[in-house]
């Protein structure tokens, strides 16, 4: 069985949670300075969660990535857990919101908000 691999060790974003991302920072009148802050913190029924907030402070041990546009940043930490992770977005009936398509997760919660490795 042939593995896929990316490119490159990084943090993506499909197109509909780039418009998402990009209509809540218009809304809240974010200025170009401000970034998607993704992390991971103990927590949540299966061990971790995953974090989302807008940010425009770079920390020292940030690792910075940019997809379609979009800048995101998460601390080297987290990056551990998200290495070629994707950041999508549903609006459909089975839940709405941000999610997480993780390849380095072993199992995670029907809420789609915690993971374990």
């Amino acid at each position: 069985m042939k593995m896929e691999t990316a490119l490159e060790n990084s943090i993506y974003i499909s197109d509909i949670a780039k418009e998402k991302v990009t209509q809540l920072m218009q809304e809240a009148e974010l200025d170009e300075t401000y970034f998607v802050r993704v992390s991971v913190v103990g927590g949540g029924c299966s061990g971790l969660s995953y974090k989302l907030d807008f940010d425009n402070e770079i920390k020292p041990m940030d690792q910075s990535f940019e997809d379609k546009g979009v800048k995101m940043v998460c601390d080297l930490k987290s990056f551990l857990y998200l290495v070629n992770t994707e950041l999508d977005f549903s609006d459909g009936l089975n839940g709405k919101g941000f999610n997480f398509v993780n390849p380095n997760a072993s199992r995670s919660c029907g809420c789609g908000e915690s993971f374990a490795v």
